[in-house]
């Protein structure tokens, strides 16, 4: 067929009803210029613009990944479906020539090719349009470039994951018996406490890798949630005289296994054997071992008695409970464990934890609370005299300070020496956060609390404390944020309910802090988010009420909390009354002032510099040069090289 006949069909109909002297010009024009000379093929893209047409489409589909890839995790759109859309670009692009080919833009719109005249001269202004559209669209994903790179994944690129870092996964318990899961557990968390000491080692705590327990979640997903590269999963099998354990490390991107072993050991050779593991795979990930320097610490009794060890292991799995139950079953499990070895200074703090945990469950206070306290202080006396080193006995010093004294002075100091000890200490990294949350030193406590974070990154206590902090300097936004991932975490923890309620009072929503509360397990203190709620209602009537309510019910075990429903009342004078005999009754929330929601808000109050000196915290000038100099300190260490 001749090459005007295909011509004529591609076109369509319409071709033919032109005269034949336009068609004959249309089909010349294929390969020649008016004037009769021939173009070659990239003169003819040119003139008509298809190479410009072809650029566009580039820019337009490169500006459009670039946002899509920016909203697609808000709103959880899955990677299957942004693959998609590039694929459809890059199979729509070819059909996007071919339209440039046989319509050209024009300053009147698209035409069809051969409804352009010879002599017309479309081509500089339609290529100047082109060109000003292919410059505003790179412009625009240039733009949605950079924001991704240097905004978008600011955060990311700071937090970037280690090569050198892991995360301990709970074993596998195949001795066929539920009552050997503690045994497995502690050898698990016993190789979380020695890897943690190498330094430049990032090693995840237990209470977050021990929330995969059920081994149903990818290597990569638990890798992304946990922030981390490397991760150490197996097996335990304890029979007799004799244990079996199966080990692999993998790389957690990938599932790829990076070193693997089996372990077949008489029981007696239990802590040789543990070892062997940790020496393993801190040759894998190139860390070093403290090993038996002086500062080393370690969770096994200094006699080596494996009774006594197996003993403390399974008082250890009922303290992780965080149960009234689990510490009072645990204490019974120390006792064994001392009577087997009594210079075994970390069952000491260990029971002194579980004392003081159930001191905390008791809601005493004043001399009750200092009585019931006795027990934890003995045990605590007895760790440090068998251990100055041992970093848990110092942070049991500070929780029992904190506690049952209400010691600020001497729990921060109790915790700083156990950090100084072990760095990264769980409990002392908590328990030094919660203490400069009680000085009102915010930032540090910030700092302290988003480390906590790193290092157990799905420890809902943790970000429990980062929403209160948030609260506290008034940011409601980003703590609403912290509220929403906590209750991601674990949506049936009570924790996070009653910061919802507390954020809708702060905010002055009498409807949604009510609803919240009601929401919270009852305690006394959903009697007071309740009664806080009634506070912030247009009822007054309904809001003395509820305040004489709780009055009644609440105003031995909870003075401090009367006094903060006054504060929401906006009646300073009878806030800090009831604050004054919280303090004479001994109810150590009263020295807690620079961590309550409420009454903070009256820190330019004379009552409350005042109150500050008699209770013996810092005052509001005092907590004004201590944040400015550590404000001061970080900003020089960011500076330094």
């Amino acid at each position: 067929m001749p090459a005007t006949g295909l011509l004529e069909r591609a076109m369509g109909n319409s071709a033919r009803e032109m005269p034949d002297n336009r068609r004959r010009k249309a089909s010349v024009r294929c390969f020649a210029e008016p004037g009769g000379k021939k173009m070659g093929l990239l003169s003819e893209l040119k003139r008509r613009n298809v190479i410009r047409a072809g650029l566009l489409y580039v820019g337009v589909v490169w500006a459009l990944s670039q946002g899509v890839a920016q909203v697609a995790p808000v709103f959880d759109v899955p990677n299957a479906v942004v693959r998609g859309l590039i694929v459809a670009a890059c199979i729509g692009f070819p059909f996007w020539l071919a339209f440039a080919w046989f319509y050209e833009w024009t300053p009147e719109g698209f035409r069809r090719e051969r409804e352009v005249e010879p002599g017309e001269s479309i081509t500089l202004s339609t290529g100047r349009k082109l060109d000003f559209a292919i410059i505003g669209v790179l412009a625009v994903a240039v733009v949605l470039l950079v924001t991704d790179r240097f905004v978008s994944h600011k955060g990311a690129d700071v937090a970037a994951v280690s090569e050198k870092s892991i995360a301990v996964l709970p074993l596998v318990n195949a001795s066929g018996d539920d009552k050997q899961q503690f045994f497995s557990d502690g050898i698990a968390e016993s190789l979380i406490v020695t890897l943690s000491q190498a330094p430049g080692l990032t090693v995840i705590g237990r209470n977050s890798s021990f929330q995969f327990r059920d081994g149903k979640t990818d290597s990569k997903t638990v890798g992304e949630k946990l922030g981390v590269a490397r991760l150490l999963s197996g097996s335990v099998q304890h029979a007799g005289d004799m244990v079996r354990i199966n080990m692999e490390l993998v790389d957690a991107p990938t599932g790829h296994a990076l070193w693997s072993q089996s372990y077949d050991r008489p029981y007696a050779d239990l802590f040789k054997l543990e070892d062997d593991i940790t020496a393993a795979v801190a040759d894998v990930l190139q860390a070093k071992l403290l090993g038996d320097a002086a500062t080393a610490q370690s969770d096994r009794p200094p006699s080596g008695n494996l009774a006594a060890y197996n003993a403390y292991l399974e008082a250890n799995f009922q303290i992780a409970k965080a149960s009234k139950d689990g510490n009072e079953q645990a204490i019974p499990l120390l006792d064994r464990a001392i009577a087997f070895d009594p210079g075994y200074a970390l069952a000491y703090a260990k029971r002194a934890i579980a004392k003081t945990n159930l001191v905390l469950f008791s809601d005493a206070i004043g001399a009750k609370r200092i009585e019931a306290g006795e027990p934890a202080r003995a045990d605590v006396q007895r760790a440090l005299t068998l251990n100055p080193q041992l970093a848990y006995a110092h942070a049991a010093a500070g929780f029992l300070a904190d506690i049952v004294d209400a010691d600020s002075v001497a729990a921060e100091a109790a915790h700083r020496h156990a950090l100084a000890l072990q760095p990264e200490l769980p409990i002392a990294l908590n328990g030094m956060a919660d203490q400069m949350m009680l000085a009102g030193r915010y930032p540090e406590a910030i700092d302290l609390t988003r480390r906590a974070v790193q290092s157990d990154p799905l420890r809902i206590q943790t970000y429990i404390r980062l929403g209160n902090l948030l609260l506290l300097t008034g940011q409601l936004d980003e703590a609403q944020a912290v509220t929403d991932k906590t209750l991601a975490i674990q949506p049936t923890a009570p924790g996070p309910k009653t910061n919802l309620a507390t954020l809708a009072i702060l905010r002055g929503d009498a409807a949604a802090a009510l609803r919240a509360a009601q929401a919270v397990p009852p305690d006394r203190g959903r009697d007071g988010l309740l009664a806080a709620a009634a506070q912030i209602a247009a009822d007054r009537s309904a809001a003395d009420t509820a305040l004489h309510g709780y009055i009644d019910q609440h105003n031995a075990d909870d003075p401090t909390g009367i006094a903060e429903l006054y504060a929401l009342r906006n009646e300073p004078d009878q806030a800090f009354d009831w604050l004054q005999r919280a303090l004479a009754a001994g109810d150590p929330s009263a020295k807690g002032l620079w961590g309550d929601f409420y009454l903070t808000r009256y820190r330019n109050d004379p009552h409350f510099t005042a109150f500050c000196k008699q209770a013996g915290i810092p005052t509001p000038a005092d907590v004004d040069v201590a944040n400015a100099t550590y404000l001061a300190k970080r900003a020089s260490a960011a500076d330094a090289p």
